[in-house]
């Protein structure tokens, strides 16, 4: 009897994956809690093969063998540990200064705008602008704070086009 390997997988794929653990249970001759149905088409399909044109060599078991000396597996880290985790060590950070916006004009000027008949006047200063005893990061919180909804900030003061 010659086995279709394609064709089985073929069969398989149509399977539901309760179908298929059955399937692995009777192939493998043990249940399975996976229910990854790829994973199990794979290792039904690879015990179907190895059934059908043998498994490993004895060569190869003996070699796994080999490898798996359970004396040298330890179960529990030692008692008596000479490698101690090494103590935390504390970093530096160091905050830099993000350049100002070409479009803002130097520290110290004042950006006038009439809004709604009112003349309105925000200071630009080293740390940030300053509106009615306000300190803001961005032209645009300003004309926010203004405005009450977002806006481009440059572009309400009419500043985008001085660049």
């Amino acid at each position: 009897m010659s086995l279709d390997i394609d064709k089985e997988v073929t069969v398989m794929e149509g399977m539901t994956v309760n179908e298929l653990r059955a399937k692995f249970a009777a192939v493998l001759g043990e249940a399975t809690n996976g229910r990854n149905k790829r994973w199990l088409i794979r290792r039904i399909a690879w015990r179907l093969q190895a059934n059908e044109f043998g498994g490993l060599s004895q060569r190869a078991k003996d070699r796994a063998a080999e490898l798996v000396n359970v004396a040298d597996v330890r179960v529990t880290p030692p008692k008596d540990s000479k490698l101690k985790r090494p103590a935390a060590t504390t970093t530096k950070t160091k905050t830099i200064k993000s350049p100002t916006d070409p479009r803002l004009p130097p520290a110290g000027t004042s950006i006038i705008r009439t809004y709604k008949g009112k003349s309105l006047e925000v200071r630009v200063l080293d740390n940030g602008l300053e509106y009615d005893g306000t300190l803001y990061k961005s032209l645009s919180a300003v004309a926010k704070a203004i405005t009450g909804s977002h806006c481009n900030g440059y572009r309400f003061f009419r500043l985008e086009d001085q660049a």
